[in-house]
């Protein structure tokens, strides 16, 4: 028989499995030897209160084999001869729409402007090393997108949007840990994504669907208002009136060409800021109460949130034993993200701070019309690399130094690999950002005893957060409201915000796909 139980436990008993039986078969009366195994259903950290418990659903196994369960993938069929559908982008949704565009007996021609997931830490290297920036294989442009080389994390709010398990379940198909499956906020860890991305691409690929890196799409084939293909940067036509526009929040370019083109985009206000880096010792001592959080618990996050004079001031994308990325996308800008491996393991964290934005913040830019937003976005980008001395260095101070409006006299090594220099971060945000950070740290403080310190460093910018416009669709139809056959999709069209919201609408757009064939 089996028996499952909801437990409230110690961590230093929840993970350690001989000690969880112990307890189990003392406290619900069930001989130690009866007790075959142990499954894991649901795993949590509770660290609101001063002591932390670990939160576990478990099953128990009494006088029972237990057969694990595998977790297998689809019977993809093969599709070389089918109908053709354009997938622009090569990130999760891209990837996702392929795939079950697949499933649904159609076959995808995924157009990436970027290179392989093998070829693209060359270029990565040349950011860091070397301040190159690649326009068309960064940090988010190249096979897997932006998620590739993230913390991976995997918690979204979207629950109604798709099937999150489904998502969680081909991960681990593709070479995820199925960890990931019981967590209450998974992760993967920037150096499992790549394998995992190499295998998507290569199902795709074997069940007859093609992938094309070095492509970037540079205008679409229309005819009246339906599209009927895409022509890229080499001169390339790949025709179809099917296209998928999965490009993520970082390509400009493509704004750009629907906005020239006529096609109806949406100025979307978003949120930036900067990225803080602690300890990760701190950060522990703060969200686990303790000087130590020994061998039992994980390196701590944290989630924020503070109201500063009617604006959202927050933490965005926080990555516990991480690294600051540089996430330029095109020459004479800096932007800053964070990524963390599956352990966790470095000695420090950092987190997006940002403060959200509204309309009227984007009245000075109003002549790009829908592009204002990420022309405010682009400002901020190149005042920071004039700032970082016009490389990839960042801009930084101390944090207490932030605060007070002080410029530090010096800085410590921090974990962004191009670099940091001390300077003015006025200079970089506008004012009314400025003064919401700085309060906002004043009240993150009260929340976080200890938050506020100069052995903290703040690097600018953090300008990413989502996409700065949409594109609009057909609720129904997912086509866009005026392109037939353009089924606008993932977080560069703002449906989504991270890789299982992405991943669930390029199902969603390939699904729709399929009817309308």
């Amino acid at each position: 028989m089996t028996q499952e139980l909801e437990l409230r436990l110690l961590p230093e008993i929840a993970e350690q499995s001989d000690r969880l039986t112990e307890y189990i078969s003392k406290s619900k009366k069930i001989s130690l030897s009866d007790i075959t195994h142990i499954e894991v259903l649901n795993h949590s950290i509770d660290a609101r209160q001063k002591t932390v418990f670990v939160n576990l659903k478990v099953r128990v196994y009494i006088n029972e084999e237990f057969v694990a369960e595998q977790v297998h993938l689809p019977d993809f069929p093969d599709v070389k001869n089918s109908k053709e559908v354009i997938v622009i982008g090569a990130g999760p949704a891209g990837l996702f729409s392929a795939l079950e565009l697949i499933q649904s007996g159609l076959k995808p021609i995924v157009l990436e402007r970027g290179k392989d997931v093998k070829s693209r830490p060359k270029d990565l290297q040349n950011i860091n090393a070397h301040h190159i920036v690649d326009e068309d294989s960064n940090y988010c442009f190249g096979e897997g997108g932006a998620g590739t080389y993230s913390d991976g994390k995997l918690y979204t709010r979207s629950k109604k949007r798709g099937n999150i398990r489904r998502i969680l379940e081909l991960l681990v198909g593709f070479g995820a840990n199925p960890n990931i499956l019981i967590e209450a906020h998974p992760h993967i860890g920037t150096n499992k994504l790549p394998n995992i991305v190499r295998r998507m691409r290569e199902t795709i690929q074997e069940r007859g669907g093609e992938v094309h890196f070095n492509q970037r799409v540079t205008d679409l084939i229309l005819e009246g208002n339906s599209i009927k293909g895409v022509v890229t940067k080499n001169g390339d036509r790949f025709l179809s009136d099917k296209v998928i526009l999965a490009t993520g929040h970082s390509a400009r370019d493509i704004f750009e060409l629907l906005y020239h083109k006529g096609i109806e985009i949406h100025l979307k206000p978003l949120a930036v800021g900067v990225r803080v880096e602690h300890k990760q010792s701190l950060i522990d001592s703060i969200q686990y109460s303790c000087e130590d959080r020994g061998p039992f618990l994980p390196p701590s996050p944290y989630s924020i949130v503070k109201q500063i004079q009617g604006r959202g001031v927050y933490s965005f994308c926080m990555c516990p034993g991480g690294v600051i990325a540089a996430c330029a996308t095109k020459p004479g800008e800096v932007v800053t993200n964070g990524w963390s491996s599956s352990k966790r393991a470095r000695p420090t964290a950092n987190s997006g701070i940002v403060v959200e934005l509204r309309q009227e913040d984007f009245l000075p830019f109003q002549k790009f019309g829908p592009l204002a937003a990420m022309e405010f976005q682009k400002e901020i980008e190149q005042k920071a690399w004039i700032a970082g001395g016009k490389t990839q260095t960042a801009p930084a101070t101390r944090l207490l130094d932030f605060v007070e409006g002080k410029i530090s006299s010096d800085l410590p090594k921090t974990s962004y690999p191009p670099g940091i220099v001390s300077a003015d971060l006025s200079s970089v945000l506008p004012k009314f950002v400025m003064k919401a950070l700085q309060n906002g740290f004043k009240e993150f403080n009260k929340s976080m005893k200890g938050y506020l310190t100069n052995e903290a460093v703040v690097h600018a910018p953090e300008t990413r957060t989502s996409s700065p416009v949409s594109i609009p669709r057909d609720p129904e139809t997912l086509e866009h409201i005026r392109i037939k056959g353009l089924y606008p999709c993932g977080e560069g069209a703002g449906y989504a915000g991270g890789i299982v919201s992405a991943a669930m609408d390029g199902i969603r757009c390939a699904q729709a796909c399929a009817v309308s064939v």
